[in-house]
C-alpha cells in the first residue's frame, strides 16, 4: 500500500560544520505539493543547494540539500520533519480512491498585545522570538506614541497548534519576557476576535506608489527607487529555454537565472498557481552566483506546450518571477518617509515566508527604528500581493530625504530578502 506515513519524510544530517542536511520526501503526489515543501523550508529559514523532484503523478519522490542561511536562529529539524509530514497525503489506498481535499477547520488566530518602551531592533528581536517558535505573523499593527512607548498588535497562528494550552502560551510569554526585560508594561494574548477582519486590509496606497510598487515589468532604465545598484544589474538577464524534442509527452524548460534563497520557491509557485505539472526536475548547485534548472512540464490536461503564445507568455511569467519576486521602494507619505514591501500571495492564499523577519533585521543591522508598521492585503492588476509598510524614524544615520540614503536602504532590504 505504500511507505508507512512515518517514513515518508527522512532528514540525514551532514556529517561536518557546513555541510548540506539532505531532506527526502516519499509519498502519494497532489498538485504543488513540490511548491508547499519549498514554502515551510524557506519558512524555517533553509537555504536550498540542489534539488531532485521526480513524480508519475501518483506517487512523488523528492530530495533536497539545504543548508541554515546565516541570518537565520537555529533549526528546529524534529518540528521540520513534522510540519513537512503534515503535507503529505495519506499513505494508504482510501487516498487513491478518495482523493479529494478535505474541508479542514480554519487555524485559530490570536491577538499578541503588549506595551513597552521603544528601542531600536525591538521589532525585530519580538518577531525572532515568534519565528522560533513557528508562530506565524498574519497581520501587525505598530505604533509608536510620542513619549517613546510602543503599542504593538501581533495577529499570529500556531504552526504546532498547541497556543490554546497553558504550557505553550506560558512558553511564549517567558521567551518574550526575555527580550523585553523591564521595558515591558503589558502583554496579553487572546483568541482574535473582530478586530482581525478590521486589521485585514490597508491604508490606501496612492496610484503613483501602487503603479510602482507593482510595475509587472522593470525597464532597464530605472530612475526610481525599484531601480538596481550596479552590482546587481545581473538580475535583469534569465534565460528560459523551451524544447519539445526530447519527450514523447512531455515538455522540457530549461532555466538559467541568478541564484537567491528563493529561487526554487519561487519557480514551484509560480507553477502550481498555473497549474503546471512537474514530471520530473533537477535543481543545479549554484555555479558563479547562477542556477540551472531542468523541468519535465506538462499542462493542467496532460499536453505538451506546443502553442508559441503559451509558450512566451509561461517564459515572461517565470522570469518576472523569478527576477522580482518583491518589490521594494521607499516612498513619501505625507511629512514622513515609509518603505514599502510588496510580494504576490499563492491562489491557494499562502503569503511568503520570513518577509517581516527580513525587512526587520535589515532596519536593526541600518539602525533604523520603525515609527509603525503594518502588514495587509491588496488586489491589483487580478492579483492579490502582501503588502508590507514601514514609516521610519527620521532619527537615525541617514538622511531619509536624500536619494542616495534611500536607495541604500532599499538596497539593503532587497538583498537581505534574496539572501545575498
Amino acid at each position: 500500500m505504500g511507505v508507512p506515513s512515518d517514513d515518508a519524510v527522512l532528514i540525514q544530517k551532514g556529517n561536518k560544520q557546513g555541510e548540506p542536511h539532505v531532506i527526502t520526501v516519499n509519498c502519494p503526489d497532489k498538485h504543488g505539493l513540490g511548491c508547499d515543501i519549498c514554502h515551510i523550508i524557506l519558512d524555517f529559514g533553509l537555504y536550498i543547494t540542489k534539488g531532485d523532484v521526480s513524480t508519475d503523478g501518483i506517487w512523488c519522490y523528492m530530495v533536497f540539500w539545504v543548508v541554515p542561511h546565516s541570518s537565520s536562529p537555529v533549526v528546529r529539524w524534529p518540528s521540520l520533519k513534522n510540519r513537512l509530514q503534515s503535507l503529505c497525503p495519506s499513505c494508504s489506498v482510501t487516498f487513491y480512491l478518495n482523493d479529494q481535499p478535505s474541508n479542514s477547520p480554519a487555524t485559530p488566530v490570536y491577538l499578541l498585545k503588549f506595551f513597552c518602551l521603544d528601542r531600536k531592533g525591538l521589532l525585530h528581536d519580538v518577531t525572532q522570538v515568534l519565528c522560533e517558535l513557528e508562530l506565524t505573523i498574519q497581520k501587525v499593527k505598530v505604533t509608536t506614541t510620542p513619549d517613546g512607548r510602543v503599542l504593538d498588535l501581533f495577529f499570529i497562528t500556531d504552526n504546532m497548534e498547541l497556543l490554546h494550552t497553558e504550557e505553550r502560551q506560558h512558553h511564549l510569554c517567558k521567551q518574550l519576557d526575555a527580550v523585553l526585560g523591564d521595558s515591558c508594561i503589558s502583554c496579553k494574548l487572546r483568541l482574535a476576535g473582530p478586530e482581525y477582519d478590521c486589521h485585514h486590509g490597508i491604508s490606501s496606497l496612492s496610484p503613483a506608489v501602487a503603479e510602482e510598487l507593482f510595475l509587472f515589468v522593470l525597464s532597464d532604465k530605472e530612475t526610481r527607487s525599484q531601480a538596481l545598484s550596479s552590482d546587481m544589474t545581473k538580475l535583469k538577464k534569465a534565460n528560459v529555454v523551451v524544447d519539445n524534442s526530447l519527450s514523447p509527452a512531455h515538455t522540457l524548460l530549461q532555466i538559467h537565472c541568478v541564484d537567491h534563497k528563493s529561487l526554487f520557491y519561487d519557480i514551484l509557485r509560480t507553477l502550481k498557481d498555473c497549474n503546471i505539472k512537474i514530471a520530473f526536475g533537477r535543481f543545479s548547485p549554484n555555479s558563479k552566483g547562477y542556477r540551472d534548472l531542468d523541468l519535465f512540464i506538462q499542462q493542467k490536461d496532460g499536453k505538451k506546450f506546443v502553442d508559441p503564445e503559451k509558450q512566451n507568455g509561461l517564459c515572461s511569467r517565470l522570469k518576472v518571477e523569478m527576477l522580482h519576486p518583491l518589490r521594494v521602494i521607499i516612498a513619501n507619505r505625507g511629512p514622513d518617509t515609509e518603505l514599502l514591501v510588496a510580494n504576490p500571495v499563492e491562489l491557494s492564499g499562502k503569503g511568503r515566508p520570513r518577509v517581516f523577519y527580513d525587512v526587520t533585521l535589515a532596519l536593526k543591522a541600518l539602525g533604523i527604528c520603525i515609527f509603525s508598521a503594518e502588514i495587509g492585503r491588496y488586489s491589483s492588476s487580478d492579483r492579490e500581493w502582501e503588502v508590507y509598510r514601514f514609516l521610519l524614524d527620521e532619527n537615525c544615520g541617514f538622511q531619509l530625504s536624500s536619494t542616495l540614503a534611500r536607495n541604500q536602504i532599499v538596497d539593503r532590504v532587497r538583498r537581505m530578502l534574496m539572501g545575498w
